[in-house]
C-alpha cells in the first residue's frame, strides 16, 4: 500500500494520463494494447484511470509498443517549475544508519517530493552517543548548519567547533565530519547540503 505523499508525488507525473492519450492518438483499443503488451486490458484500465501505477518494466512494455522511451512519461513533469510542500506530518524521521540502535542523530527530509533538486534540506535531532557511535563521514559538495536549539561539536577534519542555538556554519562537506551533542538539553538543527 502506497503512502498518501507516495501517491501524490506519482499523480503528478499523470502517467496514467499520458498513456491514454497516446492510445487514442494510435487508435488502439485497451484489448489491442494488452495484446500487444501482454499485459490485460483491466490492468491498462487501472493505469490509464489513475487506480495503479506501473512498476517500471510495465511501462517500459508499454512505451516500446508506441516507440517512446520511459522519459516520455517524466520529462514534462520536470519541465513544470518546482514547488514541494511537505506537511509535518508527512515527514518520515531516519537514523543516521540503518540496523542499529545506537545513533547519534537521526533526520527527516524537509524537501523530499521537490523533483531535480539542487539542495537538499533536513531538520536533525542530535542525541548524546557513545564515541564509537560517532563514525565520521563524508559526501561532495558542501553542508549548511543552523542550530536551532542546544549545543553541537561539529568536528571538520579533526577541528572539532561547538554551536549554540542561533549559531550556523558553513563547510566542505568532502572533508570527514561528525557530530556530537554537548549537554543534556534537546538539540536539533536545519542542515542543508548542496552536491
Amino acid at each position: 500500500m502506497l503512502s498518501a505523499t507516495v501517491q501524490d508525488g506519482l499523480s503528478a507525473y499523470a502517467i496514467g494520463e499520458r498513456l491514454r492519450a497516446l492510445r487514442l492518438n494510435k487508435k488502439l483499443g485497451l484489448v489491442d494494447l494488452g495484446r500487444h503488451t501482454g499485459l490485460s486490458p483491466a490492468l491498462l484500465s487501472k493505469i490509464e484511470r489513475g487506480r495503479l501505477f506501473p512498476t517500471l518494466p510495465t511501462l517500459l512494455r508499454i512505451a516500446m509498443v508506441f516507440s517512446v522511451g520511459l522519459d516520455f512519461f517524466f520529462l514534462e513533469a520536470r519541465e513544470k517549475p518546482a514547488l514541494a510542500i511537505v506537511r509535518r506530518q508527512e515527514r518520515l524521521r531516519f537514523p543516521e544508519r540503518q540496523g542499529t540502535r545506537e545513533v547519534s542523530y537521526e533526520f527527516e527530509s524537509l524537501d523530499f517530493p521537490a523533483t531535480e533538486r539542487k539542495l537538499n534540506a533536513y531538520y536533525a535531532e542530535f542525541f548524546p552517543a557513545a564515541p564509537e557511535t560517532r563514525r565520521p563521514h563524508e559526501h561532495a559538495g558542501v553542508e549548511f548548519m543552523y542550530l536551532l536549539s542546544g549545543r553541537l561539536g561539529v568536528t571538520v577534519s579533526q577541528h572539532e567547533h561547538v554551536l549554540d542555538a542561533g549559531d550556523s556554519m558553513y563547510f566542505d562537506s568532502g572533508r570527514l565530519h561528525g557530530y556530537r551533542r554537548v549537554g543534556g538539553r534537546r538539540c536539533s538543527a536545519l542542515v542543508v547540503t548542496v552536491p
